[in-house]
């Protein structure tokens, strides 16, 4: 059986996401290359999203921002050569051996369990 992408609920154009961190949209476009947000098209119009689970709430301690265990993940998938749609698709994909997609499981602070499996994927 093939395992299918679970859609995030909810997604955020660039500027949606500067206006949420208090940023400009530049500094936002810098966390996409710097690996501690990721941006895939998405939409009628197909144009770069992130997916909600990827920041932090407002109401959050360390929030607004983004989710601090993303930026290490995606720096492992990226080494393992995974580009920014694989990258998505491997996060929002259910995992066996997580029980949980990759994401709910960053989200559910099991970051090593997480990063220990994607580190696995350059083999």
């Amino acid at each position: 059986m093939i395992a299918v992408p679970v859609e995030p609920a909810d997604w955020y154009s660039v500027p949606e996401v500067a206006e949420l961190l208090g940023v400009r949209d530049r500094d936002v476009r810098g966390m996409i290359r710097e690996h501690r947000l990721l941006a895939v098209p998405h939409g009628p119009n197909a144009a770069k999203s992130v997916p909600a689970d990827f920041l932090l709430d407002v109401d959050h301690p360390e929030g607004p921002g983004p989710l601090p265990n993303l930026r290490g993940t995606l720096m492992v998938l990226a080494d393992a050569r995974y580009d920014d749609e694989a990258s998505f698709r491997w996060l929002f994909t259910p995992n066996e051996e997580l029980g949980e997609t990759p994401m709910a499981a960053l989200r559910a602070h099991r970051t090593h369990a997480v990063r220990r499996i994607a580190q696995t994927l350059a083999f």
